[in-house]
């Protein structure tokens, strides 16, 4: 994976997702979450759960929406977890009971253990789900293997792909 970030050597293989793709992987992640609610309120792990996170609560017409922002990538390298803003006081008192969790993809279950920690009683959902995350989370639509870098659409941009017979990968 020479033409991506610069990756992990545990990532090999790569999962390119467009914006069609994931819209639609996210409305079936609502779908899906349609029969557990209701929720009073989704908190969107931020950046990656912002768009499932809206797609959800249009689909669930949930109007309270919250973020909590813990980061732990830097394109391709997971490094420390750093909670840059928690959830409010308000909904961190409930301990998540009525609340759904939305992310993008839960990996190695490090942000989903951070963030199940303030909310142990929220109802956890991911679009992507890796094996060693799985365990983490309540609800996800599609799994992935652990090797595997998820490519979501706000990281690419259309180009050109050389044929694979001129060493594409």
């Amino acid at each position: 994976m020479s033409d991506g970030p610069n990756l992990d050597e545990r990532y090999v293989k790569g999962f390119p997702v467009s914006w069609e793709q994931f819209h639609r992987d996210s409305r079936a992640l609502a779908w899906r979450l349609s029969g557990k609610g209701p929720f009073e309120a989704i908190v969107a792990i931020t950046r990656g759960g912002l768009v499932p996170a809206a797609i959800a609560a249009r689909e669930l017409d949930v109007r309270n929406i919250e973020t909590v922002c813990v980061a732990s990538y830097d394109y391709g390298r997971q490094g420390g977890m750093n909670v840059i803003k928690p959830v409010s006081q308000a909904l961190a008192e409930t301990k998540g009971e009525g609340l759904l969790i939305v992310d993008d993809l839960v990996d190695t279950g490090k942000t989903a253990r951070v963030v199940r920690d303030m909310l142990p009683r929220a109802h956890f959902a991911t679009v992507y789900a890796k094996p060693a995350g799985v365990p983490l989370v309540d609800t996800f639509i599609t799994e992935v293997s652990q090797d595997t870098w998820i490519y979501l659409p706000w990281d690419m941009a259309l180009q050109f792909a050389p044929p694979l017979k001129d060493g594409a990968a």
